[in-house]
């Protein structure tokens, strides 16, 4: 990357951790405990693009606690938000009219497991953090990854970024400053803007299939006494979506009279017509569902990708000076629908292969040392042993529906993750998409304003904020195939696929024109991946801006 020269303000850690989320969160503890454990004293900082610790974080979420007991095995003495155990299983299938249940696979069983706002387990854990001695700054958004002249990562800048002739960010700056450590950690979460830049710099990925993702979306609902089932955790699959289309549903109940709802669309689907946003507003209105939601009242929306590649998708983990852990890297359990307990174990696996490479001298040491051991821990985990038994459940959907539940059930029940070969994914998310006149276009229903919704009036229960007049963070590498391309040859899917709202369609004069609405954005990244010529890219805004999750 080339970058301008500017004069910036320098500050030094042994350890710099790019988000606060559990991965990033879960780092810093353990560091900061083994250098406890070796009466060592260590710089660690975490920045945070979001304008608090949880801010832009979102999951269904259901945990299995297993890597928190690890990590910190008093949790539940310290006050940790994991206060609603799981206690009931159901997985529907359903049909337009009718739903059917299916057997709980073992994949889907919460036995143990706890129904969680990670945004309070975020911010429970950053004051485990803090307390140890770790700096953790909000609102910096981490721009640009610095190099030492032999080509090992030195640390990030804070700041503006433009975009060059490829699409890609510059590093053209004009204002920020460096933050330089010894070794620096890609907590971004899924599709992380810097881990994009590394993988491709470093090819991380030569050795891998490539990444495959899905779109959740999220609203959490106040819900009448009566139809409230604290503990519940129900799944489904089926319908709204066609045979040919990854994706499903969750509804959690928590305490308070408080439901969790979300739907999860696979960005491998096919047609450009298809709104995972309408398919999610769709799924309420069936009959299984929608009695849930009479006289209840919704107070909160949001969306985000997901890593859905699984083992086969994995980077190399590591580069002299940096590392990738959680959802960065792609560690998420698909079939389980988890992925904070791999987050954290990730985070634990790469703090330990990290601090024994830290030099004493931390301001002066600029050896690029690699944690190469990340890769051998990992590989010799309970993680490994997890990620490895799941492998082929994602990608047998590639079959379709009914070929893959078959699969399903004889990799779960027969073969139980232990089959000898590994299945490849489909291909790229952006290549899965079919031109929009191979396709039969979707009649959605209008929203009813009770139980289903528009997506501006959504966008808005997310507390979104950006400043006004920053440079759009959502850079197009050739403006005109927006028009040329996606309008003509695939019927604009950007405007639907886009759970906020951001990409519309205007026409002047019987000309159609792209507006972006990049102050909606809410950071799922959809965009970044489903765009079938890769023309969008997106990048962190400055510090602070995104959706403001509270609770989520």
């Amino acid at each position: 990357m080339d970058t301008t020269t500017i004069e910036r303000e320098s500050m030094y850690y042994d350890v710099l951790i790019v988000g606060a989320g559990p991965a990033g969160l879960a780092a810093a503890i353990r560091l900061k405990q083994l250098a406890q454990e070796n009466g060592r004293d260590i710089g660690v900082c975490i920045v945070e693009k979001g304008s608090e610790v949880g801010a832009n974080i979102l999951s269904g979420a259901v945990i299995d606690p297993k890597a928190l007991t690890e990590l910190l095995p008093d949790w539940r003495e310290t006050g940790a938000p994991l206060t609603r155990s799981v206690s009931e299983d159901r997985v529907l299938f359903l049909t337009e009219k009718h739903a059917f249940t299916l057997p709980t696979a073992p994949s889907f069983r919460n036995e143990g497991n706890y129904i969680i706002s990670l945004g309070l387990l975020t911010r429970w854990l950053a004051e485990q953090a803090e307390a140890l001695g770790v700096e953790i700054y909000p609102g910096f958004a981490a721009s640009e990854i610095l190099y030492h002249p032999d080509g090992s990562v030195k640390g990030i800048a804070t700041g503006d970024m433009g975009v060059g002739k490829d699409g890609q960010p510059t590093g053209n700056f004009q204002s920020g400053m460096e933050l330089c450590a010894q070794q620096t950690l890609l907590a971004e979460g899924c599709r992380g803007s810097l881990a994009k830049q590394l993988i491709r710099r470093f090819g991380l990925d030569k050795n891998s299939q490539p990444p495959t993702y899905g779109l959740g979306i999220k609203e959490i609902w106040e819900i009448q006494a009566e139809h409230a089932r604290p503990g519940l955790v129900l799944h489904s699959t089926g319908w709204p979506l066609d045979r040919k289309t990854y994706g499903g549903s969750f509804l959690y109940h928590l305490d308070g009279n408080k439901v969790a709802v979300g739907f999860v669309v696979g960005l491998d689907y096919q047609n450009p017509y298809l709104s995972p946003f309408e398919e999610f507003q769709r799924f309420k209105t069936h009959p299984a569902i929608a009695p849930t939601f009479a006289g209840g009242r919704r107070i909160a929306y949001g969306a985000r990708a997901l890593s859905e590649g699984g083992l086969q998708s994995l980077p190399r983990l590591t580069v002299p000076g940096a590392a990738l852990i959680g959802d960065a890297a792609g560690f998420l359990n698909v079939p389980r629908i988890k992925g904070i307990h791999c987050a954290i174990k990730s985070a634990m696996l790469a703090a330990e292969a990290v601090f024994p490479v830290l030099d004493d001298d931390g301001e002066t040491a600029q050896s690029g040392k690699e944690a190469a051991a990340y890769q051998n821990l990992f590989e010799q985990s309970w993680l490994y042993r997890e990620l490895h038994a799941a492998r082929n459940i994602r990608p047998a959907f590639k079959w379709g529906m009914w070929p893959a539940f078959a699969y399903t059930a004889l990799e779960q029940y027969l073969f139980k993750g232990r089959t000898p070969w590994t299945l490849k994914h489909h291909g790229t998310d952006h290549d899965s998409l079919q031109k929009a006149a191979a396709c039969r276009p979707i009649a959605y229903p209008k929203p009813d304003g009770v139980l289903t919704f528009n997506r501006s009036d959504s966008v808005f229960l997310a507390n979104v904020s950006h400043e006004e007049n920053q440079p759009s963070h959502l850079l197009l590498r050739d403006p005109q195939a927006m028009i040329a391309v996606n309008y003509t040859e695939y019927a604009s899917p950007e405007t639907r696929y886009c759970p906020a709202g951001v990409y519309e369609i205007h026409h002047e004069n019987g000309t159609p024109r792209l507006q972006i609405n990049a102050a909606n954005c809410i950071h799922c990244k959809t965009c970044d991946i489903k765009d079938p010529t890769q023309n969008i890219t997106w990048i962190c805004p400055e510090g602070g801006g995104g959706p403001n999750y509270g609770e989520m």
